[in-house]
């Protein structure tokens, strides 16, 4: 009886560890959100292995439908105790290495309007990492409660075979397939030329995407190809369309910090793909298809960059979206999220908006990621869905981790505010609510040497125009969009197009924050004051009227500064340098710019 009933107690302890263990092998959430789970929390005991993932598309033109590589990071409990857990997927094209920096990579912007620079230098990509880990992003926060993290190169890059197209319809589909290798639909292998299948037995099938810049760009891409599983995504910092990217309003314009790209530059930049097929893509590709698409001549919107635009790819989209984006990203600018966040509400999407005052990158909290992981991928009812406000801007002095929420943004008390010119130069101007008399034209000179910073912070100059309001009596918050409406005529038949918005005096000291001087831009090409699509020569001396949204932005200008409109051609950081001498003429009376401005007129 004793042997009996120590056989028992031991049975009874093992059925009590086993239980325990069970236990903590399961997602556990609290407060809405997923938490660190101890049993998952151990690294070493990571399952990590790659598969290549058949797709629909062959884009390297060799006959065979392409394979992505994709790695996968799971808990050891997905293979010892059958645990399904849904997926956290990040793509990129960078994760085996971009090409180097190298002289004449980038355009020669020292030309005049409408002419081709030299070609430029094609720079090789030297393939880097090792089979099977891709990345190690995102692993140590979402494994650890409860989540399989995968990576996949995009097509043509690292292993994952094809060709860049950067932005093309293969980089939705690429994506897709392995989604819906997720869910069981696709083949995956163990090799990239083999035959041995492998099988997500240890996914749920419901997938979340992530990622920043162009790895946030992918997530959008992946989306609007309504494939079924894909239930989430939080793009960062996304490219929603690389007309925008590389073009503004008709105008040759590069992101910010990188004169002189375009998206040839791009695709050389990712291209780290098989060695043998590199040559026949870039025939294929770069050399034909962006060659003959991409338009450095007129910079009009094409269908080459139709193709790109994924605004115009979302028909089919069905997944969730929490949007994230910096004010003064001047790089990827904010109108790439706000444009797609608009439309998606427009669908009727579950859809948030999370804006911060930096720069490029700065993805929402992990706690608003999380909460939005847990109620899309793991079907928690955290009321995700019904909260009322669906924006959260992050205030200019706050914490990135604790934004300020709104009903919507643009903020809905929003009111257009117009403001129209007073004559000045070529001291400043000024910036009035009421329709001044008569005030005829002034005129600017060209000159691509001088920045933006120092024409906003000079006194008196000929080479731009600068009209500000009187000195505020209170806090002014802008909520929008701006939008300027400029009547002007150029001495020659092509010219730069530059407006800034400025808070001034500027603040040159040491503490100066990233909002104090720079409120917003916006660049555009007069000779498409008809048509985005079909530039016009301007006939020298003749007036037409331009009209275009600045960047999107919200943000209080405090009261004791002044709100300046910078007129001025050529943008030192962001244009095309043609020779200086082109002098354009305002017409005062037929500009004006508008201010989306919370509480309008009472405001001001």
């Amino acid at each position: 009886m004793k042997h009996l009933s120590r056989y028992s107690f031991s049975v009874l302890a093992f059925v009590l560890a086993y239980t325990v263990i069970a236990q903590e092998s399961k997602p556990v959430f609290k407060d809405g959100e997923a938490q660190i789970v101890e049993a998952f929390n151990t690294p070493e005991q990571w399952i990590r292995h790659d598969v290549f993932v058949e797709t629909e598309f062959d884009s390297d033109g060799d006959g065979k439908l392409d394979r992505m590589h994709v790695d996968v990071t799971r808990p050891y409990q997905t293979d010892t105790e059958g645990l399904k857990l849904p997926v956290i997927y990040e793509s990129s094209p960078y994760y085996a290495g971009v090409a180097p920096d190298v002289d004449g990579v980038f355009w020669d912007v020292k030309h005049e309007l409408g002419e081709m620079g030299p070609e430029r230098v094609h720079p090789e990509v030297t393939r880097l990492g090792k089979r099977p880990i891709i990345s190690n992003s995102q692993i140590k926060t979402w494994v650890p409660r409860g989540y399989i993290v995968v990576h996949s190169s995009s097509p043509g890059t690292g292993l994952s075979q094809g060709s860049p197209t950067v932005g093309g319809d293969n980089e939705s589909l690429a994506p897709k397939a392995v989604i819906d290798w997720l869910n069981g639909r696709a083949k995956g292998y163990t090799e990239p030329y083999g035959n041995e299948e492998v099988k997500a037995f240890w996914s749920t099938g419901k997938v979340g995407m992530t990622g920043t810049s162009y790895n946030g760009t992918i997530p959008l891409a992946a989306a609007t190809t309504g494939v079924d599983g894909l239930e989430v995504i939080i793009p960062v910092a996304p490219n929603t369309s690389y007309y925008h990217y590389y073009r503004s309003n008709g105008l040759v314009r590069s992101p910010g910090g990188y004169l002189g790209e375009d998206i040839d530059v791009l695709y050389d930049y990712i291209h780290s793909g098989d060695e043998t097929k590199r040559a026949s893509n870039n025939k294929r590709v770069r050399d034909t298809e962006m060659k003959n698409g991409m338009d450095r001549i007129t910079g009009d919107y094409n269908d080459f960059w139709a193709g790109r635009d994924y605004l115009n790819d979302m028909a089919p989209m069905k997944a969730a979206m929490l949007m994230s984006h910096g004010f003064n990203d001047w790089n990827v600018m904010p109108e790439h999220s706000y444009r797609i966040y608009k439309k998606a509400k427009e669908m009727g999407l579950e859809t948030a908006i999370y804006y911060h005052q930096y720069g490029h990158g700065g993805p929402p909290p992990v706690s608003m990621m999380n909460a939005w992981f847990t109620h899309y991928l793991h079907g928690i009812d955290n009321n995700i869905e019904n909260k009322p406000n669906k924006a959260f801007i992050v205030r200019e002095d706050d914490n990135m981790k604790d934004p300020t929420s709104y009903p919507d943004y643009p903020n809905p008390k929003s009111k257009d505010v117009t403001l129209y010119l007073t004559s000045g130069a070529p001291k400043a101007g000024g910036l009035k609510l009421t329709t001044p008399k008569q005030q005829n034209t002034e005129t600017l000179i060209d000159n691509y040497s001088f920045s933006g910073e120092a024409l906003a912070k000079a006194e008196l100059t000929q080479h731009r125009l600068l009209y500000v309001t009187p000195k505020l009596s209170k806090d002014i918050h802008i909520s929008g969009v701006p939008k300027i409406t400029v009547t002007l005529a150029s001495s020659k038949p092509a010219a730069n197009l530059s407006v800034w918005l400025v808070s001034l005096p500027w603040n040159e000291g040491r503490r100066a924050k990233i909002t104090d001087n720079i409120i917003t831009r916006g660049w555009a090409d007069p000779q498409n004051y008809k048509s985005l699509t079909k530039s016009k020569p301007l006939k020298p001396g003749k007036f037409h009227t331009v009209s275009f949204d600045l960047q999107p932005d919200d943000q209080i200008i405090k009261a004791g500064q002044q709100i300046g409109l910078l007129i001025f051609s050529s943008d030192k950081a962001y244009t095309l340098h043609p020779e200086p001498g082109t002098e354009l003429t305002v017409d005062l009376d037929k500009t004006k710019l508008t201010l989306p401005v919370v509480n309008g007129l009472e405001t001001f």
